[in-house]
């Protein structure tokens, strides 16, 4: 025996969606065990039905020797941690989604199986989905089942053997992807990355409870005053019914506003033309929608019963770059805090105060938002140090590109965005000195220009709300390509490149780079050694111009579908995807030094340390080290990376 792969179906009344892996697999029970050995026919045990997993198989899953396999396999490995209560060894497994993931694929079993064009015999079916959903969720008691709560074997037996049936072919399936995968295997790198991410959601953050269940009791109680206020305000309309919202403001105002949606009520908000009793409805609608205050729901939901949250990242989440992304709590998107106490904020909120976060607060839901990032809390005698990179994606197109002044800004230690304005705009530019004004231009332009973004860009990262027209937007984004002009190459190189690899199988633009074409994918070789790809790429003909495409996730179905790139895209990719490696790296360092990450969010890392062991120094010190593989392009000096960061109790927005 060589290869052990498993599929599991369970049983629980939790929700996995609300509840993450961990609280769920802590609480299922598992009732169909399929596996297979090696290319050996698809074996079934009935756990439902009290027959045993042979001995054989249960010393094979913690055989050091025997490969296991699943798809999505950290769900079969928390569930059998839990079904044995014996700890496994993540190097003994092999995740067949993260294969697909890293080739660009779409995550869902059904999914990548259809992008692989496999049999629709080896595929997930509707039929399979109503399975799960008869026998591994909690149905409603009525008079036809005689009020249970539960379906078991006994309560269909067609169904039962048919949901066997589909246990198995999940396992068939998933070898049949891993077959077609395994020639792209996982390189010793990011096996390493994969099982530190299962320690990394294995270790968990604590939740402070008491400050949670206060929160959630205060945004209560501002939800039900807002309510009986716009009951109050408007003769009885309900705040929850956009229709009747819209209705009612055209009878105030004498005409219909198209949404009532966020950015619409802001866009209503500051218009002043609309009446002030119009905007306090307007205000109070967007105190009952603000979702952010949700995340305290989503933390009670996955906190296991030592009040820590786990299993909130997902490996390789972000398809071309590799980057991680957030599962349930959703870290890469909490709000910012900026009070300027946050210790007497919190003291209010535990305290259920709502009258004193109303005297001294402007907006109490704002404040609850404000304080989510504090309902992370070390353990007793322990502290978070957080640290993250310093605007490591303009480093690492800087560097990429060989644009030497801004390498040199780096280097010196310099505001970036106070030297891109200077650039740009051929004077002296201060953070708080002379020309300070226009380190805001140079800001946007940063954030905006660097993958070949226009006037759309700079209006994505607020352009327009600044007051700048769309000449002088025009202006800016000429104004920093004529500054930048070795990145401008570099969109045009890598495009070239790509076309070429298409044509030609492969292609060298860059020291750094290499792309190649095997037929299936369009693989770009980083400066980490990692590949990035693309799957099916092609060059299609629009309007008599080469255009790059390759089959993807669409962002605006979620179905799998042609995408197009092109050579700014392709370094937004190439860039992301290096300051991921950069973090990687960094991440390894750290837990080879003895720091416990708990969380990390784009490029901040944050480690849960006991008093007195470990540093804020030396955490900067170790993400500042120079990396093997980012050494000198063309003979200039290697990617400089610094750090910053800070020491604290709760966690926080520094």
């Amino acid at each position: 025996m060589k290869t052990l792969a498993i599929d599991l179906e369970t049983f629980s009344e939790l929700d996995i969606k609300k509840v993450g892996l961990y609280r769920y697999a802590a609480n299922c029970e598992i009732i169909l065990f399929a596996y297979a050995i090696d290319d050996k026919p698809v074996e079934i045990v009935d756990l439902a039905q009290d027959e045993k997993i042979p001995a054989e198989i249960v010393q094979a899953i913690f055989d050091k020797t025997i490969l296991k396999t699943a798809y999505n396999a950290p769900f079969e490995i928390q569930v059998l941690k839990n079904y044995f209560q014996r700890e496994i060894d993540y190097s003994q497994w092999s995740c067949t989604m993260v294969l697909g993931l890293e080739l660009g694929l779409p995550a869902g079993l059904e999914k990548v199986g259809k992008a692989l064009k496999l049999p629709e015999d080896k595929l997930k079916s509707a039929v399979g989905k109503k399975l799960i959903a008869y026998f591994s969720k909690p149905c409603t008691p009525l008079r036809a089942n005689n009020f249970r709560t539960r379906n078991r074997p006994a309560h269909n037996i067609d169904k039962w053997l048919s949901f066997k049936e589909y246990c198995k072919q999940d396992v068939e399936s998933e070898r049949a992807i891993r077959k077609i995968l395994e020639k792209y295997s996982l390189s010793d790198s990011e096996k390493k990355l994969w099982q530190l991410d299962q320690k990394i959601n294995d270790n968990g953050v604590l939740i402070d409870m008491e400050f949670v269940n206060s929160a959630i009791e205060i945004d209560s109680k501002i939800k039900s005053t807002a309510k009986v206020q716009a009951q109050e305000l408007t003769g009885g309309i309900n705040l929850n019914s956009n229709l009747q919202l819209l209705d009612w403001i055209e009878e105030q105002e004498g005409w219909r506003p198209d949404n009532i949606d966020k950015e619409s009520r802001t866009e209503l908000l500051a218009d002043k033309t609309v009446s002030k009793k119009t905007k306090m409805l307007l205000e109070l609608k967007n105190l009952i929608s603000k979702t952010s205050v949700k995340k305290y729901q989503a933390m009670l939901n996955m906190s296991s019963v030592d009040n820590r949250a786990r299993g909130m990242f997902q490996f390789y989440g972000a398809n071309r770059t590799g980057r991680f992304t957030g599962k349930g709590i959703q870290l890469q998107n909490l709000p910012q805090n900026h009070l300027e106490d946050l210790d007497t904020a919190r003291q209010f909120v535990k305290a259920q105060d709502l009258d004193a976060i109303k005297i001294f607060y402007e907006n109490s839901s704002d404040v609850l938002s404000q304080l989510i990032r504090t309902a992370f809390v070390a353990e007793k005698n322990c502290r978070f140090i957080v640290a993250d990179f310093s605007a490591i994606e303009a480093r690492v197109i800087a560097w990429l590109a060989n644009e030497k002044w801004r390498m040199k800004v780096f280097e010196e230690g310099r505001d970036i965005y106070c030297a891109s304005a200077s650039a740009m705009f051929k004077v002296p530019v201060e953070k708080n000195g002379v020309n300070k004004e226009l380190r805001q231009k140079g800001k946007v332009a940063e954030l905006a220009c660097g993958y070949g973004g226009g006037v759309n860009a700079l209006k994505a990262f607020g352009a327009d709300k600044m007051g700048l027209s769309g000449t002088e937007m025009e202006s800016i984004i000429k104004k920093w390509r004529e500054s930048s002009p070795n990145i401008c190459e570099l969109w045009q190189r890598v495009e070239k490149a790509a076309k070429e690899a298409l044509k030609f199988k492969n292609a060298t633009p860059h020291e750094k780079l290499f792309f190649e074409f095997d037929g299936n994918f369009l693989f770009i070789t980083l400066p980490s050694g990692r590949k990035i790809s693309y799957a099916n790429p092609r060059i299609i003909l629009q309007d008599g111009k080469e255009t790059l495409a390759y089959d993807g996730t669409i962002q605006a179905t979620g179905g799998w579908g042609r995408n197009f790139t092109w050579g700014g895209k392709l370094i937004e990719n190439i860039v992301q995807a290096t300051a991921r490696d950069c973090l990687a790296e960094a991440m390894l360092k750290l837990d080879r030094a003895g720091y416990k990450i708990v969380m990390h969010v784009h490029d901040e890392i944050i480690s849960e340390m006991e008093n007195g062991k470990g540093s804020l120094e030396e955490v900067i010190a170790i993400m500042s080290e120079p990396i093997s593989w980012a050494k000198g392009v063309f003979l200039t000096k290697d990617l400089v990376l610094t750090a910053a960061g800070y020491e604290t109790e709760y966690y926080r927005k520094d």
